[in-house]
């Protein structure tokens, strides 16, 4: 990926309109993302009074997140690119096609409409805890980060595949289903032992409402690691300057 594409923007464009509205469609679709997974997640602890994390309970989240990005992707595509992760927006930041002012808009919803979801949560369950990530107790902070960084890996190559390369054809079609169920798939790699977050977001806003912040740096490293190094092989190897667009057109 050639470094002159890179574009750090101008006060204007972060403040245009467009961008605006962007950033509101990333808190809009990344409440609805948060709300329905760390929900799920609610809901089968008050119906097991609190047990422990079973197989049918990671089965459960697994579902719940794959189906909520499905959506939260797709009502927000068409507006904002539907990134609804800010491990996405940092590869599209760095594949150049958003410049790092507008990536910063889209942060504030994407982290913004994670608190949010977090708080309603807490309100409409009558003040249940909405848990903050956290590592298994045989599960180190190195084993913790390779599982961050290989899972957002195939989540963001997924989104680099099936919707920003325009030779994605009818694929592209697909592309939030796509992006859900590796989503998915993934939770049931990695549910029990780290949570499997892949998403910046999805683990700052239980951890604001919560006040944990355990280890809390891993979903931020672990994830803008796997993000960066998807984006740069995509780019370089498979994408050239002809084939550019930005990740906003599905």
């Amino acid at each position: 990926m050639p470094i002159y594409r890179i574009a750090i923007g101008t006060p204007g464009e972060a403040s245009h309109p467009d961008t605006l509205k962007a950033g509101l469609s990333e808190f809009i679709s990344t409440l609805i993302f948060v709300f329905a997974g760390e929900g799920s997640g609610m809901a089968y602890s008050k119906l097991t009074y609190g047990a422990p994390n079973t197989p049918e309970g990671l089965v459960a989240a697994a579902l719940s997140h794959a189906f909520a990005l499905f959506v939260a992707v797709s009502i927000s595509a068409n507006v904002s690119g539907g990134h609804v992760n800010p491990a996405v927006t940092f590869a599209s930041f760095v594949g150049g096609n958003i410049s790092f002012l507008s990536a910063v808009v889209y942060w504030i919803g994407q982290l913004a409409g994670s608190v949010v979801a977090c708080l309603l949560l807490r309100y409409a369950t009558g003040g249940m805890e909405t848990a903050a990530f956290g590592l298994s107790a045989d599960v180190s902070v190195g084993n913790a980060l390779v599982l961050e960084i290989v899972m957002t890996f195939g989540l963001v190559y997924t989104v680099y595949a099936t919707a920003v390369d325009p030779k994605k054809g009818n694929i592209g079609i697909i592309a939030p289903i796509a992006i859900g169920l590796i989503v998915g798939a993934n939770i049931l790699v990695g549910g029990a032992f780290d949570g499997a977050s892949m998403n910046p977001a999805v683990c700052f806003g239980p951890a604001v409402v919560s006040g944990t912040w355990n280890h809390h740096w891993v979903y931020w490293i672990g994830p803008f690691l796997g993000a960066t190094i998807a984006a740069l092989i995509y780019d370089n190897i498979f994408l050239g300057d002809s084939d550019q667009l930005p990740v906003t057109d599905y």
